[in-house]
């Protein structure tokens, strides 16, 4: 199906084209595919002296900026801390615990979001203007931040393991800390920090539970 000979003369063809045509190819991940991302995947705390490239956090970002959010505000920056020194700054903020796991992992990425994201929705969201709904409301541009900023980092999580990356979430800082250290300058908060590598297994204990269907969901 030659998707782009609708491009010039309706762009929506062109859209639901493109996805009756990625369903035509795969509908669903195969059994492996899912333990890679979900099932059998795992947070990381050790990892080898083996570095992450830039080229593959450029990749890693271009899949993540993919993932949904509302009226694509796509709030969230990732800030990839990577050298010794930068490494370092990080420290004080971190709990006792959470030093070794930082230091030793190759990027430490700052998920962050942008209070002033919604700047960019003429870019983002160009058919219809929905600046006036940030404008001067604070508690409702935080919230957004947070909400979306949140997911983007969960599809980076996600994201990397789909690449054949580890990662190890953690929410064991100074968030006040890491913003006066890294982001005094701009609208920038703190949310969690995502540590990416190549895990050293040796560190892995067994899997904790989870909830089951019937403790934690409801047909109605």
């Amino acid at each position: 199906m030659n998707v782009a000979a609708h491009i010039g003369a309706d762009p929506r063809l062109a859209a639901q084209d493109d996805i009756r045509a990625l369903r035509e190819t795969i509908s669903e991940l195969d059994e492996a595919g899912l333990e890679l991302v979900f099932t059998r995947a795992r947070s990381h705390y050790a990892w080898q002296d083996r570095p992450v490239s830039k080229n593959q956090l450029r990749r890693l970002y271009d899949i993540v900026k993919q993932g949904a959010t509302s009226m694509n505000c796509s709030p969230a920056r990732f800030l990839f801390v990577a050298s010794k020194a930068s490494k370092a700054r990080l420290v004080p903020a971190l709990k006792p615990a959470n030093v070794a796991k930082v230091l030793g992992a190759p990027v430490t990425v700052i998920v962050a979001y942008d209070l002033m994201f919604w700047d960019q929705l003429d870019t983002l969201f160009p058919h219809e203007d929905r600046k006036p709904l940030f404008r001067g409301k604070d508690a409702h541009i935080a919230e957004t931040a947070m909400r979306n900023g949140t997911l983007q980092g969960a599809y980076m999580m996600l994201a990397a393991r789909a690449l054949g990356l580890d990662c190890g979430p953690i929410s064991g800082f100074d968030n006040a800390q890491i913003d006066e250290e890294f982001f005094s300058d701009n609208n920038l908060k703190s949310n969690f920090l995502l540590n990416l590598g190549y895990a050293d297994e040796t560190s892995i204990f067994p899997k904790l539970p989870r909830l089951r269907f019937e403790e934690a969901c409801e047909i109605l």
